[in-house]
This record gives structure tokens, sequence and C-alpha cells, in this order.
């Protein structure tokens, strides 16, 4: 299996999971994982996708 294939859907089961559980947890994972995966393995992208989705499943979760 090619390995971009893989990780956008291991990226997108992260964020669909995210947004149906709409808790802080699930958007900051998801967040982390997209955060790393756009970045090339960054730990500054990774830290920031999980602050930004943690923010967007805190809201979502309300």
């Amino acid at each position: 299996m090619n390995t971009r294939f893989r990780w956008t859907s291991i990226v997108t089961l992260a964020v669909l999971a995210a947004l149906s559980s709409g808790c802080t947890l699930g958007g900051a994972a998801a967040g982390g994982v997209i955060g790393n995966e756009a970045t090339n393995h960054s730990v500054a992208g990774t830290v920031g996708g999980a602050v930004v989705g943690g923010a967007v499943g805190y809201e979502l979760g309300k």
C-alpha cells in the first residue's frame, strides 16, 4: 500500500473521529497528526496542530 495513501487514510479517520466525538482530547489528537504530517514531522507543527485541534474540539463539544 502506498505510504501517502495510508497516512491520508489515517488522518481522515482521525479528523472524522474528532468531529464525531467533539471533545478536546479527540481534536488535539487529530490536530497533532495533521500538524505532524503537514509539516514533514516537525515538533512545532505537531504541537501547533494539537493546540489548534484541541481548541476546535473544545468549541465543538460545547
